[in-house]
């Protein structure tokens, strides 16, 4: 029998690469929920439904009654929207996977591991998204997901995810300002960061759905390795032959979308013992860079 699938947000980016691993499995049906601003070429392979998923009673009309086995949640920053989920879902849902991130850390020399910050004991403080910024945000619906659930609930928190199909074009930034000789503002170019790349990220979503199904609770995902803000500009001059100008300080339009102070990076220790295998940041980044390095010449 397959397993029935609600995707919140599904339509791109690393949640249109799961839903085409939830689709070439055929062991899934599908179902997206979606604003429908955004169209996608899945055809009859899925359910379409519409819902502002921060309006909890147009959530409620579009979920229905209908049972699920797994829920992915890609569009959750608030306290608000995790609680209107539990309400609604509530004795109606088999496993939940809430797409959190790295951002629910603050900086530190070493590895942050996922008992860094223990979302079972983190104070609930509800109000919308409008009201607090990203980070709590993250960490309100993580608290609010694992400590009033009913249901089991893994909340994976994901680094920058990085590919062709970044719509926030965050490397493009850095490899497009090297071209055009215009500065970049790194603040610390020695602190190392992860990354992972979005269909890694995909994979590892489906895998935490399927063959990773006991893994509940926080969970970091990252590409094995870091890099160093700085080395990330040395790996993008090799590629483009020009030099980056770097400054620690800049105009706001030129700040580095990397430009932290401290380093920011994450053990995948947890994930790991539980069968899955990242790739090697060191590899993937430079082929990622010279890919897009390519594509923007040839759009020039």
């Amino acid at each position: 029998m397959k397993k029935k699938v609600l995707v919140l947000g599904g339509t791109r980016f690393f949640g249109k690469r799961l839903v085409e691993l939830l689709l070439r499995s055929q062991d899934n049906e599908v179902t997206l929920l979606t604003r429908g601003q955004t169209k996608d070429a899945f055809g009859d392979r899925v359910t379409r439904l519409t819902a502002d998923r921060t309006d909890e009673a147009a959530l409620e009309r579009a979920v229905g009654d209908t049972h699920w086995d797994i829920v992915y949640d890609n569009i959750c920053y608030s306290p608000e929207e995790a609680a209107a989920a539990v309400r609604i879902l509530t004795g109606r849902v088999k496993r939940y996977i809430l797409t959190s991130s790295l951002s629910v850390y603050d900086p530190q020399p070493d590895a942050l591991t996922e008992a860094d910050f223990n979302p079972m004991y983190y104070p609930v403080k509800l109000g919308g998204q409008t009201a607090i910024s990203y980070q709590e945000g993250k960490r309100q619906a993580e608290a609010v997901l694992l400590q009033t659930a009913d249901f089991p609930v893994a909340a994976v928190r994901f680094p920058i995810v990085l590919g062709t199909d970044d719509y926030t074009r965050r490397l493009h930034f850095h490899i497009e300002h090297v071209l055009a000789g215009q500065p970049v503002g790194i603040p610390n170019p020695e602190a190392e960061i992860s990354f992972i790349r979005s269909d890694e990220a995909a994979e590892f979503l489906y895998w935490l759905g399927h063959d990773g199904s006991a893994v509940t609770g926080p969970v970091n995902a990252c590409s094995d390795g870091t890099l160093t803000i700085g080395g990330v500009m040395s790996i993008i001059e090799q590629i483009t032959g020009q030099p980056a100008v770097i400054q620690h300080e800049t105009a706001e339009a030129d700040q580095s979308p990397f430009g932290i102070e401290a380093p920011w990076f994450m053990d995948t220790s947890k994930a790991r013992s539980a069968g899955f295998s990242f790739l090697s940041l060191s590899e993937w980044f430079p082929e990622l860079a010279a890919l897009l390095h390519s594509s923007l010449r040839q759009h020039q």
